[in-house]
C-alpha cells in the first residue's frame, strides 16, 4: 500500500514540474513577443489588416485631328455603407430618410431599403452594397443622402471607383485607336495608340489609398479622401480625320458585305506629311458580320501581286535596262520560265507591246521577261535596288505589331531560279498594305518617301507637352525622269488601262490594280481558288494631296475577285466623296468659269429640290450621309437609326407624302 501511494506522488510531482516547466516556456515567450519581437509583430498585423490599394490614373483623352474626341476614360462608382459604422442614435435618426432617397433613386419601396438596411445592421454587414458601376453625377448626387454625406467615419460611407475606357465613335478605326484587351493569363495589353502611347503619355500615374481589412477578403477605405491622389494621363492628339475615316469605314465595309470577303483594310495617307487621316480593318465573325479584329494594314504581311509592279518597273527605269517604249512579247498569254508557266489574265495575250502599255494592262509576262532578261545574271542588282527603298525593313511605327517585309536574294530559303520573274509581278516578296502604301506615296510626293504618323501632338489641357514632325526615310528615291514616267503610266491606268472602269471625268485618280492567289499551295485551292484583291494609288492624279491603298483578302469568287472590280470602288468611293466633302485647294483662281458637267448636276439638283420642298422624297438605297444632307437642305429635321453599312432601307414617311411644317422624318439604315 505504501508502494502505490509513493508512486502516485511521484507521478503528481512529475505532472507539476511538466506544468511549471511549461509555465516558464509561455512566459518566456510572452516576453520575447512583447518586448523582443514586438514591434515587429505589430508591424505585420497592422500589414494584414490595413494596406495601401492603388488608385487607378485616368487614362488621357485620345483626339482626332480635329479635337473630335475618339477615346476616353468614365469614371464608374460603386457604393457601398458600413452599416455598424455609424452609432446607433446616429444610424436611427436617418435610416428612414435614406431608404426614402434610395427609394426615389432606385424606385423601389421605401420600406424595402430600410429593411435590407437594417438587416445588414444586424447581421453586422461592413460592406453592404447600395449601387454598383454609376457615373460621377450619380455618385455625387448618393453621397449626399442623409446618413451617407457624413462620411466614412460618422456615416459609414464606402466609395471605390473605377475607369472605364469608352470610343464615342463606337468601332470605327477602334483597333488603331485601340482597347484594352485581357488574355486568359490575366495580362493586360493594348493595341493601336492606345498602347504604343500609354506608358509615356496617357497612362497617368496611380494614387494611393488607406483601406482596412474587414474579413471575407473584403477591404474598405479608412477615410473618404486618397493618402496620394491619382494623376490623369496627358491627351493624345492623332491625324486622324474623324470625316474621311467615317468615309473609308463605310466604304469598306460596303464592298466587304458585297463580295462577303473574309477581311479587308483600308488607310488613307496624307502625300506630303504622311499623316494617317483614315485606317479601317474589318474582319468577318462567324455571324457574318464585320468589326475591328485586327490591324491588317500594319501587321499583315502577304504577298501583294500586282501592285508590286510598280516598283519592278521603276527598277528597270531607274537603272535604265529599258524604256517606256521599248517593246516587250507576251506571247500568246502564256510563257514558261524555268519549266513553269506564266498566264496574263486576258485569253489569248497582248502580243508585242510597249513596256508603258504591259503596266497599264498588268501584263504578268511583261514584267517577268522585263527582269529576267535584264537581271537573271545578276539578280543582286535588281534586289539592291528594291533594298535602296527600304522595301526590306519595317517602316519602324509607333503602333506596335508592324509586320516584316520579305524581299528575298541569293542565299535565301526563298530564292530559286524562278524567284526572280515572280517578284517582278508581286509573288515571293511579302510586304503590309502600309508599307506598299508608304512607297505609292514616294512617287505622289516626287519621289520623297515619309514615314507614316498616326500622332501629331501630347498636351495637358492647352499645353504642348511633345509635337511630331514629319520623319523622311528616303530623300528622292529616283531619279525625276522616273517620276514623270510612272506618274503618267499610274494615271493612264485608270484613263485606258485594268482600272478604266474607275475612270471619272469629274476628278483625276492614279493607281494600280492588283489580283493575287492566296494559299495557292493549299491542297484544296484549285477547288476552292482564294484571291486578295487590292488597288493602290493616289488623288488627284496631277497635284496629289492624298494616297490610299485598298486591301480585300478572299471575296466570293462567284461574285468577282479582280482588284479592279472589289477593291478598285471602294478607292474611287472615298477619292470621290473627300474630293466633294473635303475641299483639296481652297483657292478659287476664276469665279467665271463655266464647268458644263457641274452645270447640268447642279440643275438637276435644283430641280428636285424645288420640286420636293413640299412633297417626300425616296431616300431608300441612298447612302444615309447623302440623305441626312438632303432633307437638311429641305429644312427637315432627321432622326438616323444606324445599324451596319450605312444604306437606308426605311423612311417614315413614304414617298410623295405631304410634308407638314415641323415634321421629323426617321431613317433607318442598315
Amino acid at each position: 500500500m505504501a508502494i502505490t501511494e509513493k508512486n502516485i506522488l511521484n507521478r503528481l510531482y512529475f505532472v507539476a514540474g511538466c506544468m511549471f516547466v511549461f509555465a516558464l516556456v509561455v512566459v518566456f515567450k510572452l516576453v520575447s513577443i512583447q518586448f523582443v519581437h514586438g514591434d515587429d509583430y505589430r508591424a505585420l498585423a497592422e500589414k494584414r489588416t490595413v494596406k495601401d490599394f492603388d488608385i487607378p490614373a485616368n487614362r488621357g483623352n485620345v483626339y482626332s485631328a480635329d479635337g473630335s474626341l475618339l477615346a476616353t476614360s468614365i469614371p464608374k462608382y460603386t457604393i457601398r455603407i458600413d452599416a455598424i459604422q455609424a452609432k446607433d442614435a446616429v444610424f436611427e435618426k436617418n435610416i428612414d430618410a435614406l431608404a426614402d432617397s434610395l427609394s426615389v433613386y432606385k424606385e423601389k419601396p421605401a420600406s424595402y431599403y430600410k429593411n435590407v438596411i437594417r438587416k445588414a445592421r444586424k447581421n453586422k454587414n461592413r460592406y453592404f452594397l447600395l449601387a454598383r458601376n454609376i457615373s460621377y453625377s450619380d455618385y455625387i448626387r448618393m453621397r449626399n443622402f442623409p446618413l451617407l454625406k457624413l462620411g466614412a467615419i460618422k456615416g459609414g460611407l464606402i466609395v471605390e471607383q473605377k475607369t472605364r475606357r469608352e470610343h464615342p465613335m463606337g468601332g470605327v478605326a477602334e483597333r488603331t485607336i485601340g482597347y484594352e484587351r485581357t488574355d486568359e493569363q490575366g495580362n493586360v495589353t493594348r493595341p493601336g495608340i492606345d498602347g504604343a502611347f500609354g506608358v509615356k503619355y496617357l497612362q497617368g500615374t496611380n494614387g494611393k489609398r488607406l483601406k482596412q481589412k474587414i474579413g471575407n477578403g473584403q477591404w474598405k477605405p479608412i477615410a473618404d479622401f486618397d493618402q496620394v491622389e491619382p494623376k490623369d494621363g496627358y491627351d493624345v492628339y492623332t491625324t486622324i480625320d474623324v470625316n474621311i475615316q467615317d468615309i473609308a469605314h463605310h466604304a469598306l465595309l460596303k464592298q466587304l458585305e458585297l463580295y462577303e470577303a473574309e477581311h479587308g483594310c483600308v488607310v488613307v495617307m496624307e502625300v506630303a506629311t504622311g499623316e494617317i487621316r483614315a485606317i479601317s480593318n474589318l474582319g468577318r465573325t462567324s455571324k457574318n458580320t464585320y468589326y475591328e479584329k485586327l490591324n491588317y494594314a500594319v501587321g499583315e504581311s502577304h504577298e501583294p501581286g500586282s501592285t508590286f509592279k510598280l516598283m519592278a518597273l521603276m527598277a528597270a527605269l531607274e537603272d535604265r535596262v529599258v524604256d517606256t517604249s521599248t517593246v516587250i512579247d507576251t506571247k500568246k498569254g502564256r510563257k514558261v520560265f524555268y519549266g513553269r508557266s506564266i498566264f496574263d489574265s486576258k485569253h489569248g495575250g497582248y502580243g508585242e507591246i510597249s513596256v508603258a502599255r504591259s503596266f497599264e494592262v498588268s501584263s504578268n509576262i511583261a514584267l517577268a521577261t522585263i527582269i529576267d532578261d535584264n537581271y537573271a545574271k545578276n539578280p543582286d542588282k535588281f534586289i539592291n535596288r528594291l533594298k535602296s527603298w527600304n522595301l526590306d525593313e519595317p517602316l519602324g511605327l509607333s503602333i506596335i505589331g508592324e509586320g516584316k517585309p520579305v524581299v528575298p536574294g541569293p542565299g535565301h530559303k526563298l530564292w530559286s531560279r524562278n524567284a526572280l520573274p515572280s517578284m517582278a509581278y508581286g509573288y515571293n516578296v511579302r510586304m503590309t498594305p502600309l508599307q506598299t502604301l508608304t512607297f505609292y506615296n514616294a512617287v505622289a510626293n516626287n519621289g520623297v518617301m515619309v514615314k507614316p504618323r498616326f500622332i501629331k501632338e501630347v498636351k495637358e489641357f492647352e499645353k504642348t507637352i511633345e509635337s511630331f514632325d514629319r520623319e523622311i526615310i528616303n530623300n528622292k528615291i529616283c531619279s525625276d525622269k522616273t517620276l514623270k514616267e510612272v506618274q503618267e503610266i499610274l494615271k493612264n491606268v485608270v484613263v485606258r488601262g485594268t482600272g478604266s472602269s474607275l475612270y471619272s471625268p469629274h476628278f483625276s485618280m492614279a493607281g494600280k490594280t492588283g489580283t493575287a492567289q492566296t494559299e495557292y499551295w493549299m491542297e484544296d485551292w484549285k477547288d476552292n481558288r482564294r484571291y486578295v484583291s487590292t488597288f493602290a494609288g493616289y488623288f488627284p492624279a496631277d497635284q496629289p494631296k492624298y494616297s490610299c491603298i485598298v486591301v480585300i483578302h478572299k471575296p466570293s469568287t462567284k461574285k468577282g475577285y479582280y482588284g479592279a472590280d472589289v477593291s478598285g470602288p471602294v478607292f474611287k468611293r472615298i477619292a470621290q466623296k473627300i474630293y466633294t466633302d473635303t475641299p483639296i485647294i481652297h483657292e478659287v483662281h476664276e469665279l467665271d468659269f463655266d464647268n458644263k458637267p457641274v452645270k447640268e448636276e447642279f440643275e438637276s439638283y435644283y430641280a428636285n429640290a424645288q420640286k420636293y420642298k413640299t412633297l417626300m422624297p425616296s431616300l431608300v438605297g441612298m447612302p444615309a450621309m447623302d440623305a441626312i444632307a438632303l432633307l437638311e437642305n429641305l429644312q427637315i429635321d432627321v432622326k438616323v437609326k444606324l445599324n451596319g453599312s450605312g444604306i437606308v432601307k426605311r423612311q417614315s414617311i413614304e414617298k410623295n407624302k405631304k410634308l407638314q411644317t415641323n415634321q421629323t422624318i426617321v431613317l433607318e439604315a442598315s
